[in-house]
């Protein structure tokens, strides 16, 4: 009797502590026996020899699935060497990472489903996890995850193994909540360069059209670990026409390669990728890249929220990822370019 007392005490303890739930359902957490498969995709399903887009080519591409119903949703991509292919890192915005070794066979090998460690509030909605941007650093590993809504970074030990450090920088307390801090990346002397979706630039001696200023995005230099590094210094990227950034990845030179992301109705998604020329990475400068590719129905397209390089041969490759929303009418799609300009 003294037991059952004890066990009711401390049920009744916990649930005057923990705060109570209502609204939408919990978020959704990957199990652990992880599954998936990879299924072949055309650039173009009418034409299978169409593999130029602009300054791509195309070197092939799957579909991405898995019966756990919390696949999807993938926000952020690293694609590093392995000894099967490249072993690819897939984050989604409910703090879900998908881990997986690829090779010349695009079959999934080394499959391995886990949750972040940690992150803004409990967990149980994904505004509690929206994880939206992830940097990898080659050599410790460490990790850096950029969170919307809580407009936030917070670092990670190598594997995701535990929370490290967290900052909530002055300078992105004002992105709105669910356009922050979408596209952030290493750089190779060790810098990260962050930048808003939706944040615009507001500056008195703007001197550009209302046009140019709505689509010109904040973003912020930190001259390294962002969670040490102190106050950033402010720059800004000019996406083209109606398009929000999405992700960005720097190349070995500093360059950047900036994913933006466009939808129209009824329903489809566009996707364009530009280079950005790394004197244009500084303080106080406007960045406004070079158009690469825009990839667009009739091609295969959908809602592309990730991208990172790898180098194979010499050649620059360029890999993306869809965040499918976890709805049927899209799909997660990673799909490999050659970078040709």
């Amino acid at each position: 009797m003294r037991r059952l007392i004890t066990v009711l005490f401390v049920a009744v303890s916990v649930c005057a502590i923990v705060p109570t739930w209502s609204g939408e359902a919990r978020l959704d957490l990957l199990g652990k026996r992880a599954q998936l498969t990879a299924t072949r995709v055309m650039l173009d399903r009418t034409n299978p020899r169409h593999v130029r887009v602009d300054g791509l080519t195309y070197l092939g591409g799957v579909a991405l699935g898995s019966r756990d119903p919390a696949f999807g949703g993938f926000s952020s991509l690293d694609v590093a060497p392995a000894s099967t292919g490249n072993r690819f890192t897939m984050l989604s915005d409910g703090g879900n990472i998908v881990q997986f070794d690829m090779g010349a066979d695009w079959l999934p090998h080394r499959v391995a489903f886990e949750n972040l460690p940690a992150g803004p509030g409990i967990g149980w909605e994904k505004r509690d996890r929206d994880s939206e941007s992830m940097a990898i650093d080659p050599v410790t590993g460490k990790i850096w995850v950029g969170f919307e809504d809580g407009n936030s970074i917070w670092r990670y030990a190598a594997g995701f193994a535990r929370y490290e450090a967290r900052v909530a920088p002055e300078a992105m307390r004002r992105w709105p909540a669910n356009g922050g801090a979408e596209s952030m990346a290493r750089l190779p002397g060790g810098r990260f360069v962050v930048i808003s979706e939706e944040a615009h630039v507001r500056r008195p001696d703007w001197s550009g059209s209302e046009g140019e200023r709505l689509r010109t995005r904040q973003a912020l230099i930190f001259a390294g670990d962002p969670t040490v590094a102190g106050v950033p210094e402010r720059f800004a990227y000019e996406p083209f026409g109606r398009y929000d950034p999405s992700d960005v990845t720097a190349l070995p030179n500093g360059d950047l390669l900036v994913l933006d992301r466009g939808f129209r109705l009824p329903f489809t998604f566009s996707a364009r990728i530009s280079r950005v020329a790394a004197r244009d990475v500084a303080a106080g400068r406007i960045a406004r890249g070079r158009l690469i590719a825009t990839i667009d129905a009739p091609l295969i397209h959908d809602n592309f929220e990730g991208i990172d390089t790898t180098v194979e041969n010499g050649a620059t490759i360029v890999w993306i990822v869809s965040d499918d929303n976890q709805m049927f009418l899209q799909r997660t799609l990673l799909l490999k370019f050659r970078l040709d300009r």
